[in-house]
């Protein structure tokens, strides 16, 4: 009977990222540096939140698109950070994490043969569910511009059946945001070419030196964009799953269609930890981006030891160093760097065919942890080069 399931899954594989750390889980006192998971606790005025949701019965459906106190405290939350400007009665939509948020939007501006594109390399979860929805995948590589999509890329890689881009910024592996002027000219070109695009801002809060700017913050383009952010990265809350699209009134009323029938509404308990967090946690996430600021210091002091080649991330928790293979895949290299040096890294190629040659480094780690798997990283390199 397999032959008669939905042929779009023929061609998609697990992420790259969890079939590595899946593999490497079976081997015995490795060091893995994979993972894109926070290691700070949820914070307590939030958990706490949770358990009197459940205290004061909130445990029933709510209205699909989220209770309207938070996406009211959203709505106030990005008017008063990226000065956007969202109507929290029907332009705003609370999802089950960011993922969900990505599958409904495709799914509502996709039709089959569109073509989406992908800056690579780039987070592994966009093109299946880009291929579910119906759409042919294009990556545009960034490789040879330090990792950033800039307008003539993008001008140069619209085709007529180009119905959307994705665009997550600070990206995920590599760390690499997008300044306002790099943005305001994207967005000419996605204005005259009257695509769409959704723009991952899953690690707005988690940007170093520089402010975040979100691309809908350009009025011409408010109508095309669809912003995609939630409280997993931000507040260490990946486990409540809760993320939030914004997109303008006529776009999302259809998008809640697909999300009604897809999830009816998000959890009700995990809506009032975020609302917590959303109201009364604005510093939460500043006290983790300090910590993070001072490990990626150390990893790239590290890496420079090491001569590591690497673009200087500008946000989140990622770098993408360039690796050595010496004859290797990089998905081989990754492999005998956990079996000889027992330290893993995610291989770049899991992010396209453009990461080839390079590997993740999660600093979502405490710095014991970082020492220790640099420590064997810098060993193994001395070792095989």
């Amino acid at each position: 009977m397999e032959h008669k399931i939905n042929k779009n899954l023929s061609t998609i594989q697990i992420s790259g990222i969890r079939q590595f750390f899946n593999m490497i889980s079976d081997y015995d006192d490795v060091v893995s540096l994979t993972i894109g998971q926070p290691d700070f606790p949820t914070p307590a005025h939030v958990k706490a939140a949770a358990v009197k949701a459940i205290e004061n019965n909130h445990t029933t459906y709510t209205h699909n698109a989220g209770i309207f106190e938070l996406r009211k405290a959203i709505s106030e939350h990005v008017s008063q950070k990226y000065d956007l400007e969202y109507d929290p009665a029907n332009e705003i939509i609370v999802t089950v994490g960011a993922s969900q948020a990505i599958d409904i939007t495709l799914r509502t501006i996709i039709e089959q043969g569109d073509e989406v594109l992908l800056p690579g390399p780039v987070y592994p979860g966009y093109e299946p569910l880009a291929k579910l929805a119906g759409a042919k995948v294009t990556h545009i590589d960034t490789s040879a511009n330090h990792f950033k999509l800039t307008a003539d890329l993008l001008e140069q890689s619209i085709t007529k059946d180009t119905k959307c881009v994705i665009l997550p910024y600070p990206s995920n592996p590599t760390g690499v945001s997008l300044t306002n002027g790099e943005l305001e000219a994207i967005a000419e070109v996605i204005d005259r070419h009257g695509i769409f695009m959704i723009a991952d801002e899953i690690y707005s809060e988690l940007v170093y030196e520089q402010s975040h700017t979100s691309i809908a913050s350009f009025s011409k383009v408010r109508d095309q964009v669809i912003v995609v952010n939630g409280v997993s990265k931000s507040h260490s809350m990946t486990g409540f799953r809760i993320g939030y699209l914004l997109a303008p009134e006529w776009l999302t009323k259809h998008i809640l269609k697909v999300h009604q029938y897809n999830v009816s509404c998000a959890t009700s308990v995990s809506q009032y930890a975020a609302l917590e967090a959303i109201q009364n946690g604005k510093l939460d996430p500043e006290s983790m981006k300090e910590d993070y600021k001072k490990r990626r210091e150390y990893v790239t002091r590290r890496l420079d030891k090491m001569e590591l080649e690497y673009v200087i991330p500008d946000g989140a928790f990622y770098i993408f160093p360039k690796f050595p293979l010496n004859g290797k895949t990089t998905f081989e290299a990754a492999v005998d760097l956990v079996k000889t040096a027992g330290v893993a890294l995610v291989p770049g190629d899991a992010f396209s065919n453009y990461g080839e040659g390079y590997m993740r480094l999660s600093y979502a780690y405490s710095e014991k942890i970082l020492k220790i798997g640099l420590d064997r990283l810098e060993k193994y390199l001395q070792q095989t080069n």
